[in-house]
């Protein structure tokens, strides 16, 4: 079953997301954003606050109730 906080990091990534996401792309992984795709607000690597990426990117950690950013999960818990 799905965790229903899930839902208020998710997003779909619209014309205004595409014009202001694509100038720096993805933090995760480099690339850029297509119209329509699902993204998530996720912490990683980086500083500051947590950053939209690919939700392919990211993976969802229950006990913290938020995502985390693939490379980042991995170094963590494996």
């Amino acid at each position: 079953m799905k965790d229903p906080q899930r839902k208020k990091y998710t997003l779909l990534i619209d014309l205004e997301k595409l014009n202001t996401l694509n100038e720096e792309g993805c933090p995760a992984c480099g690339q850029k954003f297509s119209l329509g795709e699902t993204a998530v607000l996720a912490c990683g690597f980086w500083e500051g606050a947590p950053r939209i990426i690919h939700e392919n990117d990211a993976v969802w950690d229950p006990k913290t109730a938020s995502f985390i950013e693939r490379k980042c999960y991995e170094s963590r818990y494996s």
